[in-house]
Order: structure tokens, then C-alpha cells, then sequence
């Protein structure tokens, strides 16, 4: 198995899954399906009938995740596996990992890997005001548990971990053109300072085990009787930092539409949880922070095949000369009055 930096995933063929899935006793019919993930590697699993599992109908499904080698230590995968799971038993609507012989993580043949059940549903429809208020419902129940205790081993969402270091990584191995070299140096130190500001007004918030990338695409919607509503999957990024950080992707549209779906989200969040309004100074420096994080996360990941084929606009001179408007946008936006619900 090859697990260096430009090809993680070559010794993950079909066969290394399903011997992968049988080594735990869970044994694949021959069927698996990749599955839209590019941190990871996910697949959805046919199992031969008879594993004992309750699934739901025949034939029974599974949904394996193989995790990136070297991103995160097993202690922190516990951590994640431990918090989902904690929040299941309290019958919070979250997609938690299987225990199979007491573990919830595996390995084989040099990949870890958690199982587990498949759910299905759709997107959920975030321009619909009860929907939201329902959302924010369970967000303030996710809260309320992960307020309970830290992550001792997960990182925190900070202005270092998102926006210094990963405009440290893209200017040290030479992705911004020598041509946007220095504007673009320039205005993300201008941005940096401007989260600064924001962090400063914001005050000693309060930092809590998040979901972390809470956001439509990570929640499924479904409208059966038994379980009717969202249901929350991929904790991958689950980390501290403040409660907001679960809130503002949610958002979008027009500054009168924000504040519209930030009250309905509130008026929901806060049946379970207290929200500290000093938090929405953070709106924006949160989502400056994730713009230069992200572009920081193509980058470290450009020598997987993977991410030339699924980002082919990336690190191109356009890139880069849209990454400086946007981020020249945000400066403005920290300095404008947080979005203060209705």
C-alpha cells in the first residue's frame, strides 16, 4: 500500500475495501459505489444478508470511510467517533459510526476506516423558514452536549490555524503568481488584521465542540413519519471554537436576508442552547478565515491526482486575481455592523 503525499489512495482498490470491511465481519456482497468526498475516500456498501445488523430493509447497506493518511492522529478520530456517538445516545439526529467488535475505528492494509449505517435524504430547503428554526433546534441541542466538555486532542478554529498559517503555506511554496505576489501578500495581511478586530470586539467568547463545517451539503432531509427533519453526517471537521461557526453557513443572499434566516436559525437554537450575540462580530472574520483556508487546503492536497481533475480552475491567474476581490470584499464587510437579527 502507497500512502505518500501525491497518491494516498493507490492501494485502495475494491478488493483492499471489501477485505478491508470483511477483516471486521461485515462482508460485502461485491457492490460498492465511490461516493462524492475528496479529504477522504467514502463508499457505499452492499452486504451479503445475514450480518446481524440492524439497517433496515434487505439488502443491508454500509457507508465506509477511509481516512486520509496523516491528517488526523487516532486520537483525534476518537474523539470525533466519541462526541457523534455521545450525541446519538442522547437521540440527537446524527449519522454515528459502527462498533464493530468495540471499535469504532479500523485498520487494514496501512488505511484507517469507520463503517457506517447509510441514510438517505435530500437537501435541505434552507430558504424555508420553519426549516430553519428547525435546524437551528438541533444545533442548539448538538451545543448543548458539546458544551458539556472540550476536545483535549482536536485542534481549535483560530486566526492562526485558519488564516496565518495557511497564508504562510501558500506563500512559502510559491502558489500566488510572482505578478500577484505582493497584492495579494498585501490584502490578506489586511484581512488577518481586520479578523483581529472582529475576535477583539467579539470579546472572551465561549469555545465549544462544533460540528465544525455546518453547512447544507452535510445535512440530509428527510420526510418519513419516524424521523422526519435534518439529520447531521460527516463530523470530519468537528472541532472548538464559537457556537456562530455552525450558524453562518447557513446563510446567504442580500444583508435582509441573512438577518431574516439568522432569527429564524435563533429563534430555534436558542429553545436548547443560550447564543452569545457578541459572537455575530464573527460572522465575517469566520468566513475570511475559511476563504484563505481553503484555498490553503487545495493547495496542500495539489499533488493528489484527485484534486487537479476536481479543481482544474485552481492556482490559475484568474484564481488568484478573484481570490484578492474577494478577500478585499471581506475587509470591508468586517468593518460594516454585525448582522443583528430582527
Amino acid at each position: 500500500m502507497d500512502t505518500n503525499k501525491s497518491a494516498p489512495y493507490t492501494g485502495l482498490t475494491p478488493d483492499c475495501v471489501l477485505d478491508a470491511l470483511d477483516s471486521i465481519g461485515l462482508r460485502g456482497d461485491g457492490r460498492l459505489l465511490g461516493l462524492n468526498s475528496y479529504e477522504n475516500r467514502v463508499y457505499q456498501i452492499w452486504l451479503e444478508e445475514g450480518q446481524g445488523l440492524n439497517l433496515g430493509p434487505s439488502p443491508a447497506v454500509v457507508v465506509a470511510k477511509f481516512y486520509r493518511p496523516g491528517r488526523w492522529s487516532d486520537a483525534q478520530i476518537a474523539e470525533e467517533h466519541a462526541f457523534v456517538r455521545e450525541l446519538a445516545e442522547r437521540e440527537l439526529p446524527v449519522v454515528a459510526p459502527l462498533a464493530q467488535n468495540g471499535l469504532t475505528l479500523h485498520q487494514f492494509g496501512g488505511y484507517r476506516f469507520a463503517v457506517y449505517p447509510k441514510r438517505g435524504g435530500r437537501a435541505p430547503e434552507l430558504e424555508n423558514r420553519e426549516t430553519l428554526e428547525w435546524m437551528g433546534r438541533f444545533i442548539g441541542r448538538i451545543h448543548a452536549v458539546g458544551a458539556l466538555e472540550p476536545f483535549r486532542a482536536r485542534p481549535a478554529l483560530d486566526r492562526e490555524s485558519f488564516g496565518t498559517e495557511p497564508r504562510d503555506y501558500l506563500l512559502e511554496h510559491g502558489f500566488i503568481p510572482a505578478d500577484l505576489s505582493a497584492a495579494w501578500t498585501s490584502v490578506a495581511a489586511q484581512a488577518l488584521e481586520g479578523v483581529s478586530r472582529c475576535y477583539a470586539r467579539a470579546g472572551a467568547v465561549q469555545s465549544l465542540r462544533l460540528h465544525g463545517d455546518c453547512h447544507g451539503g452535510n445535512v440530509l432531509w428527510t420526510d418519513s413519519a419516524e424521523a422526519r427533519g435534518p439529520h447531521f453526517v460527516d463530523f470530519d471537521d468537528a472541532r472548538m471554537g464559537p457556537a456562530v461557526q455552525d450558524l453562518w453557513m447557513l446563510l446567504s443572499g442580500e444583508r435582509a436576508a441573512m438577518v431574516r434566516q439568522l432569527a429564524d436559525l435563533l429563534a430555534g437554537y436558542e429553545d436548547f442552547h443560550e447564543f452569545d450575540a457578541r459572537e455575530l462580530y464573527l460572522i465575517e472574520a469566520l468566513r475570511t478565515l475559511r476563504l484563505i483556508h481553503y484555498s490553503a487546503w487545495i493547495a496542500r492536497r495539489w499533488d493528489d491526482p484527485a484534486f487537479p481533475a476536481a479543481f482544474p480552475w485552481f492556482n490559475t491567474q484568474r484564481y488568484w486575481q478573484d481570490r484578492i476581490l474577494e478577500l478585499r470584499e471581506q475587509i470591508a464587510l468586517m468593518d460594516e455592523p454585525p448582522l443583528w437579527p430582527a
